[in-house]
């Protein structure tokens, strides 16, 4: 066996996990024993299938490729967010950091063997077709996918931009399958767009790639300029935001809070905590804010969602975000691997843990002009195989759910699209607003008995 390969397989074994037991001090050093030999005997098990392996499969095997499938399946026995990147995963993982790739604009996820859409990109070929969260994907150019790795799929729906992809959609609510057509584009993802509806700003976010942060500070002072002076309030749109990067989640919260914690994120230990806190300066002048979610929203997104709301600082309006609460630190392995583990949860300054549960909204408002809202099962965290726990559960068994039907949300989609609304959350965002800036009228004059 080639010296590489032994020395790759020692460094796999230096990495194994070793569990750790509180037990009585006379007892610590034989339990530490007991776990070594335990760890040992495993990889010595290891190392009896790879040798039986490489001598007995029906086809020669090539040693790194069950290097790599042995680390993958170690790493995909954690969590649905740890992962081992190859070459070809890392330079893919930098183009969509970076938000410039040939493809169709979808966030996925595998889920029990089947590719999931977590949601669509807004103004790209995936969004302009329809495609909605929670659906599957079972083929692509005809070809079935399920049983596939995440890796793949993806690397498929990527490609030349102007060239064809068919997607097979399974959609729950839906008897039968469809075929959705695409044509690839040069995905170049604007993640900041921003625009003047009346007197409000709307700042959109789409994923929180590199200068984010800086981006949004911009809108809000081109929103500013346009106007020429200040708008009544802002709606941030975190609608269908899968996240991104912790750092330019940070900035974001910063840009809307001159004070206070933004979120913490936790390790194993209870001492391994970090904090991050707001900086003086409300670039939003303290004005009225509704931050817009849905299932959609995810991680980064939520972060943000959930520091504003915390803070009281705004409304959060739609439906229940996604619930990723954890921390993926990137750990280079070479030049062009890598390792992506799940090191943290993260929590907001009140110390909730989104984790399984998301982000609640203040003012629930279903996505009426969506036809299809009632009927389609929505897709998140929790609906994912082996993910985390949320280890801050609450406790609401004794709160009693409204299920009297509210009349503002009878309209249907085409009652909707008739009235020209065509993005009902975002039209009842922009009515709230307009409420929240009128002045109160003034009491009335109670005549008096004299």
């Amino acid at each position: 066996m080639p010296k590489s390969l032994l020395r790759s397989i020692a460094l796999l074994a230096a990495g194994a996990a070793i569990p750790t037991v509180v037990l009585p001090a006379a007892n610590v050093a034989s339990a530490a024993q007991s776990d070594k030999a335990d760890t040992y005997q495993a990889l010595d098990q290891f190392m009896n299938v790879f040798q039986k392996v490489r001598a007995n499969y029906v086809d020669k095997v090539d040693d790194k490729k069950l290097i790599e499938g042995a680390i993958q399946g170690m790493l995909e026995s954690l969590d649905p967010h740890s992962s081992y990147l190859d070459a070809e995963d890392f330079r893919q993982m930098q183009l969509t950091t970076n938000g410039n790739y040939g493809g169709v604009g979808l966030t996925v996820q595998m889920d029990e063997g089947v590719v999931k859409v977590v949601a669509p990109t807004k103004d790209t070929p995936a969004w302009r077709a329809g495609i909605k969260s929670g659906d599957y994907i079972t083929k692509i150019d005809g070809k079935l996918v399920y049983g596939g790795t995440l890796d793949d799929a993806v690397q498929q729906m990527r490609g030349a931009p102007g060239t064809k992809l068919r997607l097979t959609i399974v959609r729950p609510g839906r008897d039968k399958p469809f075929d959705v057509t695409l044509t690839r584009e040069n995905i170049v993802i604007n993640p900041v767009t921003w625009e003047v509806k009346g007197d409000v700003g709307v700042i959109t976010i789409a994923s929180f790639s590199k200068d984010v942060g800086a981006d949004t500070r911009a809108a809000l002072a081109g929103i500013d300029k346009k106007l020429g002076h200040r708008p009544i309030g802002y709606i941030i749109d975190l609608r269908s935001d899968p996240g991104g990067l912790l750092d330019q989640a940070i900035e974001v919260s910063d840009a809307f809070l001159d004070h206070g914690e933004i979120v913490s994120q936790r390790g194993r230990t209870k001492d391994d905590i970090e904090r991050y806190y707001a900086q003086p300066g409300d670039d939003a002048h303290g004005l009225p804010i509704i931050v817009l979610v849905d299932a959609g929203t995810a991680s980064a997104a939520e972060i943000v969602a959930g520091a504003l709301q915390d803070h009281r600082r705004a409304i959060v309006m739609g439906v229940r975000s996604f619930g990723k609460g954890s921390v993926q630190t990137l750990m280079p392995l070479t030049d062009d691997t890598a390792l992506r583990l799940t090191t943290a949860r993260y929590y907001t300054p009140s110390g909730r843990s989104v984790q399984e549960g998301g982000i609640h909204p203040d003012i629930v408002v279903p996505q009426l002009s969506d036809p299809d809202y009632k009927d389609r099962p929505t897709f998140r965290e929790d609906d994912l195989r082996r993910h985390l726990i949320n280890e801050a559960k609450v406790d609401d068994s004794v709160l009693e759910d409204d299920v009297t039907p509210d009349p503002r949300f009878s309209a249907t989609a085409a009652q909707l699209k008739k009235q020209g609304i065509d993005d009902y959350q975002l039209h009842y965002a922009l009515a709230t607003m307009e409420r929240l800036a009128s002045p109160a009228p003034p009491p009335k004059k109670v005549a008096s008995a004299h």
